[in-house]
């Protein structure tokens, strides 16, 4: 079985309008919602095998808030200047290589591609997933990861304003 958790970075900061999207950091929110998403993947028993990060700022932290929280260690996240404005079709083939080493896969970027990657992985009609929200998709069976369109199974979509949190079985 191979898990996917696509997560869009937390929050932004526009505070400053002359600094270049890539440097933009995180607000005070996604400083709040980072931690605390790690910490519902963790409450899940959730631990990655590895972590795909954006280089942005903003992603960039994000990836060390998901690594932080579920163990992973911040030094071995794999940053790619293609997660930041790349194609889902880059993303599909980072993916790929990733999952013939990992089983759990944790890859941290923007919208719209994270949205449109989750959608089209899955089947599913997601619109939009919020910042610092979380899909969850499994791949079971003897081939793992598919790039092809609709063949994973959506396990969940939360993101910091759900009404219902996901919660571990504790």
């Amino acid at each position: 079985m191979k898990r996917l958790f696509l997560v869009r970075h937390a929050k932004s900061s526009w505070g400053d309008p002359g600094l270049d999207d890539f440097e933009r950091p995180l607000s005070k929110r996604g400083k709040r919602n980072g931690p605390e998403m790690a910490q519902r993947l963790a409450g899940l028993s959730v631990v990655p095998d590895l972590i795909y990060s954006s280089p942005a700022k903003r992603a960039k932290k994000t990836a060390i808030y998901m690594a932080e929280g579920t163990g992973y260690p911040v030094s071995s996240i794999s940053y790619h200047e293609g997660l930041y404005l790349g194609s889902v079709t880059y993303h599909l083939n980072l993916l790929q290589k990733g999952f013939k080493k990992a089983d759990t896969v944790f890859l941290v970027g923007h919208n719209y591609t994270i949205t449109e990657l989750a959608e089209y992985l899955t089947g599913t009609r997601i619109s939009n997933i919020p910042t610092c929200g979380v899909v969850a998709i499994e791949y079971s069976g003897e081939k793992g990861f598919s790039s092809e369109p609709g063949n994973g199974k959506l396990l969940f979509f939360d993101f910091p304003k759900k009404i219902t949190p996901l919660r571990g079985n504790n």
